[in-house]
């Protein structure tokens, strides 16, 4: 019997596993104290059912039903429980008192070649075949099977039967086992079942001395169109396991307290951001909230868009950077926005749990943020100039607002339009077709047009897998699916007064014609703020060397890679030669060794017995820093921050001034916030912030 027919004979009443799963589950509930644990399980059950369904078709065989079961039951605990210390304490129950011995007999089942097959009747005595009477040779130690007339006689004798002889001696009669005479049985192939914790994607967290924090964080996004607010509660969970082979703290979930009204955006003129009304606005929201900057531990201030060109941007984003919280971070930069997008729509989470490949248009007021997701990773991201509010018009089609990229547009369709004049709406047809038709151009492959390229704010999207479904998110998506809109009024309205609604029927138009397999996302015009609050933290290792002379937070500190394996550190011949790969990479950033502050990136380093040597690479590469007292930040990809930080104060002329991070990945190109630390335990962790920073830069520039 080959592996295939093995796997298709297991039996596993899924029903039945279910039913035990609801009672287990139940009984755990209630053991925590939950009034309402019948009606809570229906839900979880529920659920559960919703998401076996999804994989009904690839799901053959018993056994990866039942593998199936235990994948789908972290998702649909979800729906009924927040991830944290009770969440993690069902998982392991359900591991431990569970899973596990199920898949321990199938294991036993399917591997054991001496397992016996359920019968269904009695065992008959004498019917047992595993075992046989053979003659048994006492010279040569040698067994023959006996005739079956011999058999017979032997059987329904009552007296003693004459035996053959061999090597001149009579046989005896032994019984024997078959499998042991059976030389030509082909050996079973064993057939790996995987663990319950892996299935599960979960480790004990009693084991694994798991620690959560709960901290509070602010998402304000300053777009082309709308500006608004949120607050969210973010759960981390760090733990040591298979899983997570570090002391890094990783976001586990997200819980929205506060979603703030939305506004326009305040301009004072076409070049300029309104400050005061936005620090106005953001002080009501705070009030409405009932939250106070000192309440709030982490978050980021983006400035989305064309708001991002504007003169005075970086200055809003310092104010209110400033008055919004302990760390707040100051982020923009169209890459980053797309990521912001798709993860803040609730795409990125769909792409895992479908296990698809997905595509997300942030399509706001000034630019079209495209990233793609696929089972839960973010592939790539792109952006272009396309967007609802780069021109504004009134009811009465007179433009009070033209951004650069409309002129663009207008001047290859031999338009001539100025601010206050009345436009033709065929011609504000004609500007969003072409605003459309470039942005399904870089959807589906590289920008070739004239147009498109003039508009794109980035590199091409980088389609690296299939796309199954698209979704779109920002505010224009509001109108793209007919959201708390009357779609009579909307065809004969301009609530916004831009070319929104325009542009949003133009895009319906094409994915129809183009017969696009869209879906709706989970967000939508708050995707961005939603992610900004949420998903623009990273969290370092809790083994950081952290000098109390540093002060926090730090802002917008240029990330440097530092290209130098662990390898190759025990050559000491070889150290002037590391020291100018340092000067290089710092003069590739523009950056002055001993005046600026910056963070050198280790990416190849591990730390071990290379640890003294990286130690004085760093020393004799940063002589003017050490003198002139300034920061000495250096970042590990891996583990060993503090080791590092305790070898250079020890080794080296370093004494104070010196901040160590670990467990981070970051990139060329990369900025970083760092916040005031979370306690934790004996040890302290730091939230980090990696973005771009694109501020009043023209099309070239970004």
């Amino acid at each position: 019997m080959d592996i295939n027919e093995r796997i298709a004979n297991i039996e596993i009443n899924i029903e039945s596993q279910k039913n035990g799963l609801k009672f287990f589950v139940a009984f755990l509930l209630e053991k925590n104290g939950r009034q309402d644990s019948e009606e809570v399980v229906d839900k979880f059950i529920q659920e559960l059912d919703r998401l076996l369904k999804e994989h009904a078709k690839e799901d053959i065989t018993e056994l990866s039903q039942y593998y199936r079961l235990i994948m789908m039951v972290k998702p649909a605990l979800n729906t009924i429980l927040k991830p944290g210390k009770e969440f993690d304490e069902i998982c392991n129950a359900l591991i431990g008192g569970t899973f596990k011995a199920t898949l321990d007999r199938i294991r036993r089942q399917i591997n054991d070649k001496k397992a016996k097959k359920n019968r269904s009747g009695p065992v008959l005595p004498g019917s047992n075949k595993s075992f046989e009477l053979r003659y048994f040779c006492t010279v040569c130690n040698e067994s023959f099977e006996i005739p079956p007339e011999m058999k017979e006689k032997i059987d329904n004798s009552d007296e003693k039967v004459e035996l053959p002889k061999h090597h001149d001696k009579e046989m005896v009669i032994k019984i024997v086992k078959i499998e042991e005479e059976n030389k030509d049985e082909t050996e079973l192939e064993e057939i790996k079942i995987y663990p319950a914790e892996v299935l599960m994607g979960h480790s004990d967290s009693a084991e694994t001395d798991a620690e959560y924090l709960n901290i509070l964080s602010v998402g304000i996004d300053i777009g082309s169109s709308t500006s608004h607010l949120i607050f969210s509660r973010l759960s981390l969970k760090r733990e040591t396991s298979f899983f997570n082979m570090s002391n890094r703290f990783m976001l586990v979930n997200r819980e929205i307290l506060y979603e703030g009204n939305i506004i326009f955006t305040p301009l004072i003129d076409r070049f300029n951001i309104d400050i005061e009304k936005v620090i106005e606005f953001c002080k009501k929201e705070y009030e409405r909230a009932e939250i106070t900057p000192e309440m709030v531990d982490t978050g980021a201030v983006i400035v989305t868009g064309e708001t991002a060109k504007k003169e005075n941007a970086a200055e809003i984003v310092k104010r209110l950077s400033s008055e919004s919280g302990k760390f707040v971070s100051a982020s923009a930069g169209p890459n980053f926005e797309s990521t912001l997008g798709i993860m803040g729509s609730g795409i990125v989470e769909q792409s895992k749990r479908t296990q698809k490949n997905l595509m997300n248009i942030d399509l706001g007021g000034g630019t079209s943020n495209i990233a793609i997701a696929s089972k839960g990773d973010v592939l790539s991201t792109s952006c272009i100039n396309v967007g609802g509010r780069l021109l504004g018009i009134d009811k009465d089609l007179k433009i009070w607002r033209i951004d650069e990229p409309t002129e663009w547009i207008m001047k290859e369709l031999k338009m001539s339009y100025s601010l206050g004049d009345i436009i033709f709406e065929e011609d504000v047809l004609k500007i969003t077709k072409e605003y459309a038709k470039a942005l399904f151009e870089v959807m589906r492959g590289p920008a070739t047009s004239k147009i498109a390229k003039l508009l794109m704010m980035t590199d091409d999207i980088k389609i690296l897998v299939p796309i199954d479904s698209y979704s779109f998110s920002g505010g224009v998506a509001e109108m793209i699916y007919d959201i708390g809109m009357d779609k009579e009024s909307n065809e004969t309205s301009n609530p916004y007064n831009d070319i929104g609604r325009y542009l949003a029927e133009e895009i319906k138009h094409l994915i129809e014609e183009n017969n696009l397999p869209l879906i709706e996302p989970e967000n939508k015009i708050r995707a961005t703020v939603i992610g900004a609050g949420s998903f623009s933290l990273s969290v370092s290792g809790s083994t950081c060397y952290y000098d109390e002379s540093v002060e926090l937070p730090l802002e917008n500190v240029p990330v440097v890679p530092i290209n130098i394996d662990s390898k190759d550190l025990y050559n000491e011949d070889r150290m002037n030669e590391f020291k100018d790969i340092i000067s290089r990479s710092l003069k590739n950033f523009s950056l002055i060794e001993g005046e600026d502050i910056f963070a050198l990136y280790f990416k190849d380093i591990l730390i071990g017995s290379s640890i003294v040597a990286l130690a004085k690479i760093i020393e004799i590469a940063l002589p003017n820093s050490i003198a002139n007292n300034k920061l000495i930040l250096v970042i590990l990809r891996g583990d060993g921050g503090k080791m590092l930080g305790l070898t250079l104060k020890k080794n080296t002329a370093i004494k104070n001034n010196l901040f160590c991070l670990d467990e981070l990945e970051l990139e060329a190109g990369d900025w970083i916030d760092i916040g005031a630390p979370f306690q934790t335990k004996n040890r302290k962790a730091f939230p980090v912030t990696i973005k771009s920073l694109v501020f009043n830069s023209d099309k070239k520039d970004s």
